[in-house]
């Protein structure tokens, strides 16, 4: 599983709003008022169940920009499987620093080792076969370059990251520019050549169309039960690359795996996974 580090500079604005708004206008009141000021200690970043880990570049980062003095030593990385009771990071330095950043830390390390963890659970499901499990757009408001980064920690790929990526063009796409073949031409006319095009198709009619009137590298299989997916593939003979999407499930990914397709997207792999339960104890 890939380590996926992106440069603090990218991530810091995220990770700073997300301090500024736990903070408010005044402060840690309760830690300014009960804490001494010189207190220290030695505070540990515990996993309560067994997860794939994500999110420590970041827990780090929150850590670090309430206070640069605070000594970080991670040990368990990104990408990598801790047991319940596993401690992931120790953090020594200023108690009060510590409690400072504690909640913004575990929110995000616990919502992206969730991710990473159930990304993982369907990369597994795919052993044997050439499918590569991918994400969506379907993404917290703001919080997509943390999650897609998650989804890579735990083996997963990642689908575009926005609208600027590529040109994808969905039912509705279709519908308003009068058709497949239409869309098509429109996108043969306009696009750079730098660009990779796909097109979601809903029936087999549809993805002869595609093959009929080429412009396409991608053709995406919305909502296709198995049989008509093994169909899609045979037809196609890797002339493109075919992504399966729609009632993507972890008790259905085995069987599409195995009709041969690339690609196979979730977007429960964001909206849908369980925050792990991590805890800082001092």
């Amino acid at each position: 599983m890939t380590t996926a580090i992106l440069p603090d500079l990218v991530l810091e604005p995220l990770i700073r709003s997300a301090l500024m708004e736990d903070l408010g206008s005044y402060g840690d009141i309760t830690t300014r008022t009960v804490v001494p000021q010189d207190s220290t200690c030695i505070a540990r970043l515990n996993a309560r169940a067994e997860a794939v880990v994500s999110g420590m570049q970041v827990a780090a980062l929150a850590f670090r920009l309430v206070d640069p003095t605070l000594e970080l030593r991670t040990l368990v990385q990104d990408g990598k499987r801790a047991r319940a009771g596993d401690t992931l990071m120790e953090i020594t330095g200023s108690a009060a620093s510590v409690l400072m950043a504690e909640r913004v830390a575990l929110n995000f390390a616990g919502r992206l080792t969730g991710i990473a963890t159930k990304t993982a659970s369907f990369v597994k499901e795919t052993r044997g076969t050439s499918a590569r499990i991918t994400c969506t757009r379907k993404t917290t408001p703001g919080l997509r370059i943390v999650e897609k980064q998650a989804v890579l920690h735990g083996g997963g790929f990642n689908h575009r990251y926005s609208l600027s990526d590529a040109i994808l063009i969905k039912d509705n796409h279709i519908a308003a520019a009068g058709g497949v073949r239409a869309v098509l031409e429109a996108t043969k006319a306009q696009a750079s050549h730098m660009m990779k095009v796909e097109i979601e198709v809903d029936t087999l009619e549809q993805l002869d169309e595609v093959l009929t009137t080429g412009g396409a590298d991608v053709v995406l299989l919305d909502n296709m039960d198995t049989e008509t997916l093994k169909r899609a593939v045979e037809i196609v003979q890797e002339r493109l690359v075919l992504e399966a999407s729609g009632n993507v499930t972890l008790e259905r990914i085995a069987s599409i795996a195995a009709t041969g397709v690339d690609y196979i997207s979730s977007g429960a792999l964001t909206h849908s996974a369980q925050t792990v339960d991590l805890g800082l104890d001092f």
